[in-house]
């Protein structure tokens, strides 16, 4: 029956072609700074959609987007989208694909399905049936299957399925590129580091002027700022998942990105700046530093923003600051809050100061006049990137703000 089926196959998916489709997710709020990039990287046909951007290009384009893009969560090279209204047209369309022209037998694989308004009752199923396919196809060419991975795949693959259509998609990247490749610790840190590289790009920051974050925690923040400041690509520490994609060019590969590797400055002192009145957050700090081969170029030092000198006459400020239950309870955020702001008045004027919340009490509590709030997602949480620009005597609100 699945010979037959093959047989029958009269659409070619997937064509080799130099020029390929591709859709690069990112945190939402981010996707035009992404577009920007993407047309830096030589992308064509660049389209702003919800969470994402889809263009064409190249393998090189491609290339380039996974080892250079601070902003895109990953790289999916589409290999087919269809209507469909059945979890059997979802089977079909993956089986006609010839996979065995994309990876090898012996690599792992790995499939996830995302979806919106989708028809179709479980998403468990539909992923199912695309693994099934996959699997199917390549027993019939080969009378070999490739094994599940759901760990650390070789090859993932991608379903995505609105109301009316379902697209397929090659994982170009592997990990997740908010994962540089430098980070040791377990578990996920608070703020991913492409939305990390969004709010400092989002701050105007030119790269030379002072940088500060007065309440770095790990240091996120910190290291995507040297990073943007010394041109380092961010994908420079770590592997790809198109190298291991059949008929990868490793040659030329690995051209292009010593080429874009040669453009990085070498580790130096930098006017970025980042406190913390926790001890143990500034040592994760400076390890983090350490592993991502940027030493030196950070001045630290433990303070508590409350009180704490702005470390130069005017620059930038840019931090997470605690909310919710990281700071505690609605008393102690609502006196935190107000100080913060005083404080800023005291010791900050002739910065542009930024701060990136969930909490909505902010902007109430801190009784400055915000001159931008910019929306942005940390995963599903929808945050806002305050901007404050310290000015003598022109920011302060009433106490008792109307919002």
């Amino acid at each position: 029956m699945i010979v037959s089926r093959l047989k029958e196959q009269r659409t070619t998916i997937m064509p080799s072609i130099p020029k390929r489709t591709f859709f690069a997710p990112c945190p939402r709020g981010l996707e035009a700074l992404l577009a920007a990039e993407l047309q830096r990287f030589d992308a064509a046909e660049i389209t702003i959609l919800a969470g994402g951007v889809a263009f064409t290009g190249s393998m090189e384009v491609c290339w380039r987007a996974n080892l250079e893009s601070r902003l895109a969560s990953r790289v999916l090279m589409q290999l087919a989208r269809v209507p469909y209204r059945t979890e059997r047209e979802v089977y079909d369309t993956t089986f006609a694909i010839d996979w065995q022209a994309q990876f090898d037998v012996d690599r792992t694989i790995r499939v996830d399905v995302n979806a919106i308004r989708c028809p179709l009752k479980s998403l468990e199923f539909v992923t199912l049936r695309i693994k099934d396919a996959v699997c199917d196809r390549f027993r019939v060419k080969l009378n070999k299957r490739p094994n599940v991975d759901t760990r650390s795949p070789d090859v993932r693959i991608h379903g995505f399925l609105d109301a009316t259509h379902f697209t397929l998609y090659l994982d170009t990247s592997g990990d997740p590129l908010y994962k540089r490749g430098w980070r040791a610790e377990v578990g996920e840190a608070p703020l991913k580091e492409n939305l990390a590289a969004g709010i400092i790009m989002l701050t105007g920051w030119d790269g030379q002027e002072p940088l500060y974050d007065p309440m770095c925690g790990s240091g996120t923040l910190l290291i995507e700022a040297a990073m943007i400041a010394l041109d380092i690509s961010p994908g420079a520490r770590r592997g790809f998942g198109f190298e291991k994609l059949a008929g990868h060019d490793a040659a030329a590969w690995t051209s292009l990105r010593e080429a874009t590797l040669q453009r990085a400055g070498a580790p130096r002192p930098l006017e970025i700046f980042g406190s913390d009145v926790s001890p143990r957050e500034l040592a994760r700090a400076r390890e983090n530093l350490e592993a991502a081969g940027l030493s030196g170029c950070v001045v630290f030092g433990q303070a508590d923003i409350l009180d704490v000198p702005a470390p130069a006459a005017a620059g930038v400020m840019v931090a997470n600051p605690p909310y919710g239950v990281r700071l505690g309870e609605t008393p102690q955020l609502a006196e935190f809050y107000p100080k913060l702001g005083n404080a800023l008045k005291a010791r900050f004027t002739g910065w542009r100061c930024y701060f990136f919340s969930a909490d909505t009490e902010l902007a109430k509590l801190i009784r400055l006049k915000a001159t931008k709030r910019t929306p942005l997602f940390n995963g599903p949480l929808e945050c806002r990137l305050y901007e404050y620009r310290m000015l003598e005597g022109s920011l302060r609100k009433p106490a008792n703000p109307k919002e």
